[in-house]
């Protein structure tokens, strides 16, 4: 119903765009003096049946279903509904489920009883609603047909328009990000009454399905998540996708020819477009065997499938194109002139390249770096299915350890109680998660900024 009546409003938009620009046109062709083009007039038109269309619909989806249910409610079945405000809202929500599709089963009987009731008030207030939409666009459209005219500034209208709507996306984008960081906070703030905060950064011991009682401190000590993903994430990821990232980005940009680098380049960047679960499997099903195996030929006692070593390599062949392709853009950047300067001494290319090209391109280079370890401490399925569960401080990579998002997936799925400390903590996981990668992608930027603004 819903996709049919924005369609209708598109379509009266469209119908009343083509209607505006032949009256425009009719004017221009009159030799009258015109403000704007024709094509600015049926914008402005097709702008004034599409959005009060919108907005009526959108204000009735609103207001409807409250309605539809006091109609629904108050029918010979709804009466027999209890009065229990939880089973109602269940019963009534499954009535809509059956409404909108007959092969629907509910849980409770009464839901099936309503059902009619519920799809002839929908299909009612459904007709109510399109009329009133129907009413909005012609309205729209009269008005702004009494506006096609030489004099009528129809593209300042419409460019206005156009600034509001990239206003609104703009201002989207913020609210979203303003809502995602309340929300982590006040859930966090929830999980700080019961937890010092102090004790949550700097415990030893993350064992959430023990706390209960007046050891909550105790269990709560998130300093193992932190190194588990900084060991796996920002360590064993970055001695894989630092040098093979910087030296496959001097390859492109030095030593390969055109034809080389027109493949090359493209096949490495495939790698980014890799489902991240493709790479778990990878971990799970090639890389985790491999080591195990490597590791009990090197004496190793029981070593495990899960290790950080086998998700920190994955995860790191995985960031190979960020550091890449950032230090490709880097080193490109680089005035080749300073390059012809050190040739011109004597210098050879590999003495150019390590001791001109790089160090004038370390900004953009770093930038790169920070932007990688910043998606590598984000990763979830890798180490899911490579990593393991164990909370633990270890220098050993062979030993299977847990990082802050896989514990926040941990605790936030299955049949959880949103109110209890254990739950709430992933709120306060994915608090610290989010200032990190905040502050390493402003380090990024800031890099960036500085690097541009010295070559450009």
């Amino acid at each position: 119903m819903t996709a049919a009546v924005l369609l209708a409003a598109f379509a009266l938009g469209a119908i009343g765009w083509f209607v505006a620009r032949a009256r425009a046109r009719l004017l221009y062709a009159g030799r009258e003096s015109m403000h704007s083009m024709p094509v600015y007039h049926a914008w402005h038109l097709a702008l004034w049946v599409v959005l009060p269309a919108l907005v009526v619909w959108g204000l009735w989806s609103v207001i409807a279903p409250p309605i539809v249910d006091g109609v629904v409610l108050a029918s010979p079945a709804g009466t027999q509904i209890p009065t229990d405000p939880v089973q109602r809202a269940a019963i009534l929500s499954e009535a809509r489920g059956i409404a909108a599709d007959p092969s629907f089963i509910g849980f409770y009987d009464q839901s099936s009883t309503i059902a009619a009731p519920m799809r002839a008030a929908q299909a009612r207030f459904g007709l109510i609603g399109t009329v009133l939409m129907a009413l909005a666009a012609l309205a729209g459209g009269g008005y702004a047909w009494t506006r096609v005219t030489g004099r009528f500034p129809a593209r300042t209208r419409v460019e206005r328009a156009v600034m509001l709507t990239l206003l609104a996306a703009s201002l989207l984008a913020i609210l979203t990000t303003l809502g995602i960081i309340g929300s982590l906070v006040f859930e966090a703030g929830l999980f700080f009454r019961d937890v010092s905060p102090i004790a949550f950064l700097t415990g030893l011991h993350w064992a959430p399905a023990n706390a209960v009682g007046d050891d909550l401190n105790a269990n709560f000590g998130a300093v193992p998540l932190f190194w588990g993903t900084i060991f796996i994430g920002a360590i064993i990821a970055m001695i894989v996708a630092i040098p093979l990232g910087l030296m496959s980005a001097v390859y492109l940009t030095q030593y390969a020819d055109r034809r080389a680098r027109k493949v090359l380049k493209p096949v490495l960047e495939i790698l980014a477009g890799i489902p991240t679960v493709v790479y778990g499997y990878f971990a799970a099903l090639t890389v985790a065997p491999f080591i195990r195996d490597l590791a009990a030929s090197l004496g190793a006692q029981n070593p495990s499938t899960e290790s950080a070593l086998a998700a920190g390599l994955v995860m790191g062949v995985m960031i190979i194109p960020f550091v890449s392709s950032m230090a490709d853009d880097a080193i490109a950047a680089v005035p080749r002139a300073m390059a012809d300067g050190s040739l011109a001494m004597g210098a050879t290319k590999s003495e150019t390249i390590k001791k001109v090209l790089l160090p004038a391109a370390l900004p953009g280079i770093v930038a790169g770096v920070m932007l990688a370890v910043s998606r590598a401490i984000g990763e979830t399925m890798i180490v899911v299915m490579a990593a393991g569960a164990a909370a633990r401080l270890s220098l050993n990579p062979l030993e299977s350890m847990t990082t802050v998002t896989y514990q926040i997936v941990q605790l936030l799925t299955g049949d959880q109680e949103f109110n209890s400390p254990k739950t709430l903590s992933a709120f306060a996981l994915g608090l610290v998660l989010f200032v990190v990668t905040l502050i390493l992608n402003i380090i990024a930027l800031r890099v960036v900024k500085r690097f541009r603004e010295a070559y450009e």
